[in-house]
């Protein structure tokens, strides 16, 4: 019987990991299908606290994995297929390849992961600081006075569209229909900004690299007549959604309408008494390194008391 088991490797998990080893639970860290979560597909990260040169994300995840083995955390590379609650308040996780797990507590930090176009060499182009990303503020300063475009069409196109114009020298909003998504406020802020310019009906057809492998341009494609062009960009911004990875939970959590785990308000706490959960999973307004870092503390002393309770 495990004291607690922390469901994925991201800031969240690996934080989780770290104070409640520190703890003295000696907690189980499964790391899903990818180990690291969304930072192993980012190069520079420099807004993360305590690196002022900036860190490699895959290096920082490894950094993160460290601390936490060092207080006595462990790391199995197992694949969470659903939970069960037992009749005593315990849990059982169903992992792949029959491997049961029995645990008092369990903090998902199982992160949500970007939606991108489904276009070939796409996660090759999201690992190797090509020019495709998903996250504005993490690399919108890299791309200073370059052209770059934004897809999408609703209030985070739009917030990240905004935001990019604070470094980039044009920014295109490639929109598939002729009318935005977003709210009024949002919308009207993008479309006025004289550094925008939206692209109606169209969509990514093709990403087109340089002799050093980056994004120099994408070819885009009509939806009203397939009719082909040009788009010179030196990086793709996706603002197309994210899909929270909940698909496990079996019940015991609720969910909002798009999939992300519900919380006790104020807390990390799940409708269930003994599960937590932690980072982009339930975050549907920062999506951020240090937040999700931050929660995952949350979680591990939200954890640490519900063990000595039940103890008590």
């Amino acid at each position: 019987m495990e004291n607690v088991v922390i469901i994925g490797t991201g800031p969240a998990g690996y934080t989780a990991a770290i104070y409640a080893a520190r703890a003295d639970l000696s907690p189980l860290i499964l790391t899903g299908t990818q180990p690291g979560g969304q930072l192993t597909t980012t190069t520079d990260v420099e807004n993360f606290p305590g690196f002022p040169e900036g860190v490699m994300g895959p290096d920082l995840m490894f950094k993160m994995q460290e601390q936490a083995t060092k207080f006595g955390s462990r790391v199995d590379f197992q694949t969470v297929e659903t939970i069960d609650k037992q009749a005593d308040g315990t849990f059982i996780l169903n992992c792949s390849g029959d491997h049961k797990i029995e645990t008092k507590t369990v903090i998902v930090a199982s992160g949500a992961s970007a939606r991108y176009l489904g276009l070939p060499g796409e996660l090759e182009l999201t690992q190797s600081g090509a020019g495709l990303t998903a996250c504005a503020t993490c690399d919108g300063a890299f791309y200073r006075d370059v052209p770059v475009c934004v897809v999408g069409g609703g209030d985070s196109a739009c917030e990240e569209a905004t935001f990019l114009t604070k470094f980039a020298s044009k920014v295109y909003l490639i929109v598939r229909r002729d009318e935005l998504r977003a709210s009024k406020v949002m919308a009207k802020r993008a479309m006025e900004h004289d550094k925008v310019e939206i692209i109606w009906n169209s969509g990514i057809s093709e990403y087109v690299l340089n002799d050093d492998g980056k994004i120099s341009s994408v070819k885009l494609e009509s939806t009203l007549d397939g009719a082909a062009s040009d788009l010179e960009v030196s990086a793709v911004f996706m603002a197309i959604g994210h899909t929270p990875n909940t698909s496990f939970l079996n019940g015991l959590v609720d969910l909002d309408e798009s999939g992300y785990a519900l919380q006790v308000p104020g807390t990390t706490s799940t409708k269930t008494p003994g599960i937590y959960a932690a980072g982009d999973v339930a975050d549907t307004v920062y999506r951020q390194a240090i937040t999700a870092a931050g929660q995952g503390c949350a979680a591990a002393l939200e954890a640490e008391k519900y063990i000595a309770d039940l103890e008590d």
